[in-house]
């Protein structure tokens, strides 16, 4: 009888953590939040014995596979493929019959510190800001004139794991006729967009900066902001005003990508990125001496991939950095998408669309099965007899501080 464990990457996440995570909390505990705590413990403890599992049996050769318990945590590089086919199964049935575009919004750096010292009020505020400039603009009798169903998605860090906050945004190539307030007309006709166009980004950047800095204002006003040592100076009104009116000045990042064809290619994009964290463990190379290196697309030099190497610390700050507070949605729907009424306006679309169900568009090769092709069977003799018996947690072997419960 053997026992065999399964495959896992040659480098993870949770091994930096596990070699460099004391070290790192003894330098940087003192500013993290239980959120972050928390998930450094989950991902060194997933997939461990730390978190019990069971032993897979086979009655025909007494051939043992053991499988520990992922932990779940949404930021850990192994736990994201099941929640994202379960999540894909449930887009596809919103899906319409038409090209979808991709909008990207991007905070400019000089707000990026505060956002990262108040991500609960201003992750929330990049969000908000991005869905009301694309409802508003395309509202506008002048642009579309029509309501439009958008998919959005936050991320905070660029290829190098350094602080980025921008949220990627699936919307749909036209939408229901409204008027300039964005209500629905009583019998609203389908507004398609220009092929290959959707709405001008100059006016989308404009709309959104401002809607972004009215709402920060607001946050000042009503003292809703924490102020780190390094923004204490943003306390005094004139130097408050001076950097107001350096962002006012400035263009703010808005790009409009080229149109998805239709609903295989949105689903691919969605699977993608929806369920993405920091870094992947894939593009993990090598931990030596303290040194993290991994692999990075520069896109200040035309995408070219590069290598970039860490201190061990210097890699668990920047990846901590992205961990979100508990609780916080970064996947949102809006306009022809929100939920309280996504079914029936889905429905007015596509009887307008002269089509019942856009299912059949959709290739079950776009979306991760959550159930297996075929049945589990042992991988010494074949067989599918397989029996299986709890294994309970274990306390870890190094009581390693990112394991504790404080």
């Amino acid at each position: 009888m053997t026992a065999t464990l399964p495959e896992r990457p040659a480098l993870e996440v949770a091994d930096v953590i596990g070699q460099y995570g004391a070290a790192f909390l003894d330098r940087y505990g003192g500013v993290l939040s239980a959120t972050q705590r928390k998930a450094l413990r989950d991902l060194a403890a997933c997939r461990t014995a730390a978190l019990g599992g069971h032993v897979e049996y086979c009655l025909d050769c007494g051939h043992e596979r053991i499988a520990y318990n992922s932990c779940r945590n949404r930021h850990c590089p192994k736990c994201q493929a099941l929640a994202r086919a379960r999540w894909l199964e449930q887009q596809a049935e919103h899906l319409l019959p038409v090209a979808y575009h991709h909008v990207v919004f991007t905070l400019p750096a000089e707000v990026a510190d505060l956002v990262l010292a108040n991500p609960v009020v201003l992750y929330d505020l990049l969000m908000r800001s991005a869905a009301a400039t694309l409802r508003e603009v395309a509202a506008n009798p002048k642009r579309l004139g029509a309501v439009v169903g958008v998919l959005m998605v936050l991320h905070t860090w660029g290829q190098n794991l350094h602080h980025h906050p921008h949220v990627h945004c699936v919307v749909t190539g036209g939408g229901l006729s409204c008027d300039a307030s964005g209500k629905i007309d009583v019998a609203p006709r389908w507004v398609a967009c220009r092929p290959g166009f959707f709405l001008p980004v100059r006016v989308l950047s404009r709309v959104f900066r401002g809607k972004f800095l009215d709402g920060l204002r607001t946050a000042f006003e009503q003292r809703k902001l924490f102020l780190p040592r390094r923004l204490q100076a943003l306390a005094l009104p004139s130097a408050r005003a001076a950097w107001w009116k350096g962002l006012y000045a400035r263009n703010w990042v808005v790009y409009s990508k080229r149109p998805f064809g239709g609903p295989k290619q949105v689903l691919k994009y969605l699977a993608r990125y929806t369920h993405r964290v920091a870094i992947s463990n894939s593009r993990l190379e090598d931990l030596h001496e303290g040194r993290v290196t991994f692999r990075c697309r520069d896109y200040a030099d035309g995408g070219r991939t590069k290598r970039l190497t860490l201190d061990a610390e210097e890699f668990l700050r920047r990846f901590v950095q992205h961990v979100l507070p508990r609780g916080f949605v970064k996947v949102r729907h809006y306009g022809l998408l929100a939920n309280g009424q996504r079914q029936a306006r889905l429905s007015v679309c596509r009887r307008l669309l002269l089509v019942a169900t856009v299912a059949v568009a959709v290739s079950s090769a776009d979306t991760v099965s959550i159930k297996p092709a075929q049945p589990r069977c042992c991988p010494e003799c074949g067989g599918t007899r397989l029996r299986y018996r709890e294994v309970a947690p274990v306390s870890a072997v190094n009581d390693a501080r990112p394991m504790d419960s404080s």
